[in-house]
């Protein structure tokens, strides 16, 4: 009699679990997504491998990030002392073999970052997704090994967003999304981003090697690799000057 107790306590208790986990309401599970993935102050440094038509080029960069503030240098050896500093919502680029700073604004924010697959646009984006995508459940499945929820997200109204709607696959247990697809307002797939590898460092789960493949121009992907981060970095504010771009 008390071993039949005891496994209707066990099953009630599962399924109670089981529940609660099933109960979880889009926001809550973009919300965890969020405290894993925004950086509110960060060093980083990082890999940029961009493969386009078989042709492979390699950029190396360190990015210091404080609130809506940051700074990205470019490292490797051909980009050398190119910078990006972004204000709040202006973005500024530093040639230093033309000595002169250029404001990107406009259509100019769609083009690929330094070439890549990653838009200027796309690393304007410094909010949290919960704050500018309505997000709704439309199904659960598995990705790579891992229990999924699949979120559509589309953007708020007011929002400057890179894409209108994205469809992302986030891990169930670690909160981190492992895939998404990201549309036009038309409905055109535009992009898709996989997540290779993941760890968990001071507390919360960060991809540290992401892909982003391009549907519109034939045969390109770029692959984003982060070899550091340090999520408690404590950046002076004099960091984020126009004055920095020249130094």
């Amino acid at each position: 009699m008390k071993i039949l107790k005891t496994l209707i306590l066990f099953s009630t208790a599962a399924l109670w679990a089981a529940g609660s986990l099933a109960a979880m309401s889009a926001e809550e599970i973009v919300r965890k997504r969020d405290e894993n993935e925004h950086l509110d102050s960060a060093r980083v440094q990082a890999e940029m491998r961009i493969i386009s038509r078989g042709r492979e080029t390699e950029k190396r960069m360190e990015t210091l990030i404080s609130g809506d503030n940051s700074l990205t240098e470019f490292t490797n050896p051909r980009d050398r002392g190119t910078r990006f500093l972004k204000r709040g919502q202006d973005l500024f680029l530093f040639f230093p073999d033309a000595e002169d700073i250029v404001r990107i604004s406009g259509h100019m924010l769609n083009q690929g970052m330094m070439g890549s697959d990653w838009s200027y646009r796309d690393i304007m984006e410094s909010d949290k997704f919960i704050e500018l995508y309505d997000y709704e459940i439309t199904g659960r499945e598995e990705f790579e090994g891992r229990d999924c929820y699949i979120l559509e997200g589309t953007a708020k109204e007011g929002a400057d967003v890179s894409y209108y709607r994205r469809v992302s696959w986030i891990d169930s247990e670690r909160f981190i999304c492992l895939k998404e697809e990201l549309y036009a307002r038309g409905g055109r797939l535009l992009k898709e981003y996989f997540v290779t590898e993941t760890r968990e460092i001071q507390g919360r789960w960060y991809p540290l090697r992401a892909v982003m493949e391009n549907r519109v121009r034939a045969d390109s992907r770029t692959v984003f690799e982060v070899e550091s981060i340090d999520f408690e970095a404590e950046i002076p504010e004099e960091t984020f000057s126009i004055e920095r771009l020249r130094k």
